[in-house]
């Protein structure tokens, strides 16, 4: 019983995963629709707005990928879980086997023929009675176990085929979001040659509209944080790597995106992570700007997109988009949502 309950539990989340997959596949392509082409920019502020555009593409394309990794993984590890299950019945059916046979073979699988042997070979009434009730235990027995190792099998045998069938899905979600993100890349490529067309102060106002302006890294000293904590460890590690290139799908040691940053970061404290912004914004504790504290993570834009890690003092560290390094810069950018503690 508890084997059928676990294999149906699998059935049901290979399902859910499936669902989601696909949604995020939908979601995907609705965000990522081909915008018609338009002339190179000949202003700044036309550059501006193309690079915002084509970062804000490459925020959210970005997300979803990482995502559908975690689907993907998901799905395998249910995958897993449903060959171990159908190795489990087979074993349990070759278990069986043996006593199985050896009924056959005493002649207690015929109904009609054990009873004749039975009462051929009893010596008295009670003999005879306690013999034919052994005999209907020993099929009733038999019986149910045929049944309960047949229907494990057989609830197995559908949670792999359900297993490998959602792992597929997500497989192709996840290579139609990388053309998608291909595709956004070449944009986002396209609007750098743009504003490499732009003077030096003129670069330097879109990168500040886009990531926010560069400010000096501070010390842990200076930092209201408990030497030694996890937020500590977190910070010092994030700190140490400003004005390292960001590149989507990063994760460390030399190149990050956002999410793959926080995961950096708090990984060195033993806090583990999932390499998504969306994934991090639902542990811990939620807080309010005003209550922020450093070591909390900062998340922004509708979905959630984007995450950064609080450093205190109004400020944060994050890894923004392709092109602009690693920064500390202010926590009030646009499209703040709210920070989740993780600690304490």
């Amino acid at each position: 019983m508890h084997s059928t309950l676990t294999v149906t539990r699998t059935r049901r989340r290979s399902r859910a995963f499936m669902a989601l997959g696909a949604v995020l596949v939908a979601t995907a392509a609705g965000v990522l629709a081909p915008a018609p082409a338009g002339a190179a920019p000949g202003t700044a502020d036309e550059a501006r707005k193309l690079v915002e555009a084509a970062a804000m593409q490459l925020t959210v394309i970005d997300e979803q990928v990482h995502e559908a990794e975690l689907i993907v993984t998901a799905q395998q590890q249910a995958a897993a879980t449903a060959a171990e299950q159908a190795r489990e019945a087979q074993a349990a059916l070759a278990r069986f086997e043996p006593q199985l046979r050896a009924i056959a073979q005493s002649g207690y699988t015929g109904k009609t023929q054990s009873r004749v042997a039975a009462f051929l070979t009893s010596e008295s009434a009670a003999e005879l009675v306690q013999q034919m009730t052994t005999l209907d235990l020993i099929a009733t027995h038999t019986n149910r176990i045929v049944a309960q190792v047949a229907a494990a099998q057989a609830e197995a045998q559908q949670a792999q085929a359900d297993a490998d069938a959602a792992t597929a899905a997500a497989k192709a979600g996840l290579d139609q979001l990388a053309e998608q993100k291909t595709e956004v890349e070449k944009k986002a490529a396209e609007s750098r040659a743009a504003i490499d067309r732009l003077s030096g102060a003129e670069q330097a106002a879109v990168t500040r509209t886009i990531a926010g302006p560069a400010l000096q890294v501070p010390s842990l000293p200076e930092l209201a944080v408990v030497p030694g904590s996890a937020a500590a460890i977190a910070i010092e590690v994030a700190l140490s790597k400003v004005n390292s290139r960001y590149v989507a799908g990063g994760a460390g040691p030399d190149v990050f995106d956002c999410s793959g940053l926080t995961q950096y970061a708090y990984a060195a404290a033993g806090v583990p992570l999932p390499h998504s912004s969306r994934a991090q914004s639902t542990m811990g504790r939620q807080v309010s700007r005003g209550e922020l504290q450093p070591g909390d993570l900062v998340f922004y834009y509708t979905p959630i997109s984007h995450v950064a890690l609080y450093i205190g003092n109004g400020q944060i560290v994050h890894a923004r988009t392709e092109g602009v390094p690693l920064s500390v810069t202010t926590v009030d950018l646009s499209g703040f949502r709210w920070g989740v503690r993780l600690t304490g």
